[in-house]
């Protein structure tokens, strides 16, 4: 056995148009763009971060037809998630939630313009509101 490590992950999503979703996670999520390739002008790639959050959008292979089912779903840990979700409720959808669960989380979700799930979850110790398992 190595003794090679995981040091991280970002998340590479394939979207149908990048303008418009570099519109949403930037101007709703609230991430910056760290890079985009080839160049500012005509970017097929970008590369997002937000506090210790990092994504990938778009790059070789990383598009997908308008339309096509989503394939992921982006699950994470966030703080003040009933603030957050009153500051996401006045620029896109919710999804669902918030709703306390039987796992010790508070929970909500919204959907980025191709569909991808984005679960926005934070530990608590309020007694759960719903009766999901």
């Amino acid at each position: 056995m190595t003794s090679s490590r995981f040091r991280t992950i970002e998340a590479r999503l394939h979207v149908h148009d990048l303008a418009k979703s570099l519109q949403f996670y930037v101007q709703v999520l609230g991430f910056r763009v760290t890079s985009v390739f080839p160049d500012a002008r005509a970017p097929v790639f970008a590369m997002l971060a937000r506090d210790q959050v990092y994504l990938q959008l778009g790059g070789a292979g990383g598009t997908r037809a308008q339309g096509s089912p989503s394939t992921c779903t982006l699950w994470l840990d966030v703080t003040e998630a009933l603030s957050l979700c009153e500051e996401l409720r006045a620029k896109t959808a919710i999804e669902w939630g918030p709703e306390v669960y039987f796992y010790g989380r508070r929970e909500f979700a919204v959907r980025d313009p191709d569909g991808n799930g984005i679960v926005f979850s934070e530990e608590t110790s309020d007694p759960p509101t719903c009766q999901d398992e």
